[in-house]
């Protein structure tokens, strides 16, 4: 004969390990619903990720009495099923309201996600959310979308610059053509003046003859000494004046 007891701390030791093990847990009642509707929502929920088991409350309450899901016993009243969530809450709030939109007898009453309570508003909203695959697509989406405008201007930009060169060439009227002998003349006079071995020389002797001649030039004078008037000896004084004395007495002899 199997000890009660055992059955009963087997029960409670399960459900706080699956608690424990889940990441949400959603409180339902399912009074009024046939083995067959069960069994029809037992199979929506493990497709969208949950797992649906019924339970005593009082198993249930031992399980979570002073521990971080004592907030579920507000829940624990009348035949009560537990929706363990292992994947997508939003997924599995989603099948429940489905389920429950066409068997109006399973009332969903509350439950806890991450530790934090869930109200029936707040499963609602949760059921109304796209899947979390759906999320993550849209995320990737937004995220690919400027990098992929990003990278269309990058490839865009050079194609653009040489659009832009182009038109601009054809309006200056095209590229100068440079003749390729413009060089030619100027190199020729060049290679073709004669050079002489004996110029440095020559030029040399030419010069020597001037710088003579010009050393013996005589230095016309300036302009301060030709108005300076040049100094008169006193002997030729002397002599003017005698001379003007001597044809005086002349005169007057006569």
């Amino acid at each position: 004969m199997e000890n009660p007891r055992a059955e009963k701390v087997a029960v409670v030791n399960e459900v706080r390990e699956r608690l424990n093990g889940a990441a949400g847990s959603v409180i339902t009642e399912y009074r009024g619903l046939t083995v067959a509707q069960l069994a029809d929502l037992r199979q929506r929920l493990a497709a969208a990720g949950g797992d649906y088991k019924v339970y005593k409350n009082t198993l249930v309450k031992l399980a979570i009495s002073s521990g971080p899901h004592e907030a579920l016993s507000d829940y624990l009243t009348g035949p009560t099923a537990i929706a363990f969530v292992q994947g997508d809450v939003s997924a599995v709030a989603k099948a429940l309201r489905d389920f429950a939109r066409t068997n109006p007898a399973l009332v969903i009453k509350g439950g806890l996600l991450d530790g934090a309570s869930l109200s029936t508003t707040d499963l609602t909203s949760l059921a109304d959310l796209p899947s979390r695959d759906v999320l993550l697509a849209r995320l990737a989406g937004a995220i690919a979308a400027p990098l992929q405008t990003f990278a269309g201007l990058l490839q865009a930009l050079p194609r653009n610059l040489a659009y832009g060169l182009s038109a601009l060439i054809d309006q200056q009227g095209g590229v100068a053509e440079v003749p390729a002998q413009a060089e030619g003349p100027a190199v020729a006079e060049v290679d073709e003046a004669p050079v002489s071995e004996d110029a440095p020389a020559q030029a040399v002797s030419e010069a020597a003859p001037a710088e003579a001649s010009g050393a013996q030039a005589e230095v016309p004078p300036t302009a301060a000494d030709a108005d300076t008037d040049p100094p008169v000896a006193e002997e030729s004084t002397s002599e003017i004046a005698q001379t003007a004395t001597d044809e005086a007495a002349t005169d007057g002899e006569s």
